[in-house]
């Protein structure tokens, strides 16, 4: 079903899907996608999981503020725990939102119980990128895009040494020598945190669904 949840001054539009008493996982899409990028992974945790899948601000039917700082998207998926009455859950986050996921789990480290990162964005200056060049696609905000970017580009230099705060037990997969990103940079800061490689490149659970929902079940299980 779709809800809507008013959090950090937005609104935030989300699916729910299973059993409402059992353990919360959060699924956080990445940068341009919104919650159907998750379709068939959502049923796959449904099956033993209360799974919620925001649209990001920016994204999707949620608000376009204007603003996209890191920091404040993930004070938004704080939010939405707060509107769903969730003390923790565990995260699920490609791309930027596996950005989104380990800001959360650095400033609210008693909230996220497990982290999954498929291939997130590092938190250093991304190089080689090429300009983003606009069209008329209306399921996000261009200024997210522009936004965002900048802070791939030129990330607050804290961040990387928050990676070092993260408490939750973690799991990084990372796409390989295709991807865009260099995950092993974020597995190898967060305390005790597991490394998988996919050679499929950065959409993981997309071109490899199969192996992606079989390393993070088995992560979850342990």
């Amino acid at each position: 079903m779709i809800h809507e949840a008013h959090v950090n001054g937005i609104k935030l539009v989300y699916r729910e899907e299973g059993d409402p008493a059992a353990p919360l996982l959060l699924l956080l899409h990445g940068r341009t996608a919104n919650h159907n990028d998750w379709n068939g992974i959502t049923r796959h945790f449904a099956a033993r999981h209360h799974v919620v899948v925001p649209d990001l601000r920016g994204h999707g039917a949620s608000d376009r503020p204007g603003l996209y700082p890191l920091p404040a998207m993930a004070e938004d998926v704080a939010g939405l725990l707060d509107h769903l009455g969730a003390d923790r859950a565990t995260l699920i986050g490609h791309s930027l939102g596996g950005a989104v996921a380990y800001h959360l789990a650095m400033r609210h480290p008693g909230r996220v119980g497990r982290l999954v990162l498929e291939d997130p964005v590092p938190p250093l200056p991304l190089e080689g990128r090429a300009p983003l060049v606009e069209d008329d696609f209306p399921g996000f905000d261009w200024r997210m895009m522009h936004d965002t970017e900048r802070q791939f580009l030129d990330p607050d230099p804290a961040w990387i040494d928050g990676l070092g705060k993260i408490t939750a037990p973690t799991l990084v997969i990372g796409g390989g020598k295709q991807s865009l990103f260099d995950a092993g940079q974020v597995a190898e800061r967060i305390p005790g945190a597991e490394f998988v490689v996919i050679e499929v490149g950065h959409l993981v659970h997309v071109n490899a669904r199969a192996d992606f929902l079989r390393t993070v079940d088995a992560f979850l299980d342990s």
